[in-house]
């Protein structure tokens, strides 16, 4: 099992905790996690775009001009989508980016993620996260004494005032163990889990 020191607010050492094998130290899937990722990052797109076929753009109704006797190209239709203004052939059209992925490699790419911020010793554990007020600078003073600039800080719960304390602090996330995915865990350098959000995730993931 490995273990990591357990730090207050102010950046003391106040500890030791082992962390469950089956979490935060298993063989890293990079494959697994990749998906994850595009998964995420797909499920953010809005796919509200869209362009009009030939039925729905406006007139197109009367030919043109007669079919021979002209010399020009015979035209049914001025909204044929090989005229210009016409309509759009297989253009994109209102969609779901949504991608399906199973919940047991869901929870693989989080174990994988977890265990790759573990093993790099880029996690960090605090014995308690309380903020009574929501204070930029309080936040900003705890992450210094951590020695920490950019980094995804996890609670067990939502707590408001964390949240708030730390929304304007560029880098610097704050999300509870039902929100937490792979994407924001790779992108930060640091992780910042408290001592009930390590037990959490034991708890779901094991």
């Amino acid at each position: 099992m490995p273990t990591v020191d357990v730090y207050n607010m102010q950046g003391e050492t106040v500890g030791q905790m082992e962390l469950a094998d089956s979490v935060f130290d298993i063989q890293v899937n990079e494959h697994v996690m990749h998906l994850a990722v595009v998964r995420h990052l797909a499920a953010l797109r809005r796919g509200t775009h869209s362009t009009k076929t030939r039925s729905e753009v406006r007139g197109g109704g009367r030919k043109p001009w007669r079919q021979k006797g002209t010399g020009r190209a015979r035209a049914g239709s001025r909204v044929s989508p090989i005229w210009r203004g016409g309509g759009i052939t297989f253009g994109p059209r209102p969609r779901s980016y949504q991608l399906n992925m199973p919940k047991k490699v869901r929870r693989l790419a989080l174990r994988s993620a977890l265990s790759t911020k573990a093993q790099n010793g880029e996690l960090l554990v605090l014995d308690k996260l309380a903020v009574d007020t929501p204070k930029t600078k309080t936040m900003v003073a705890m992450l210094k004494a951590l020695g920490v600039e950019k980094a995804l800080i996890v609670t067990d719960k939502v707590d408001e005032n964390v949240f708030l304390s730390a929304r304007n602090i560029p880098g610097v996330t704050v999300l509870d163990t039902n929100s937490a995915n792979v994407y924001e865990v790779l992108k930060h350098k640091s992780l910042i889990l408290t001592k009930d959000a390590v037990a959490k995730f034991e708890e779901v993931l094991a």
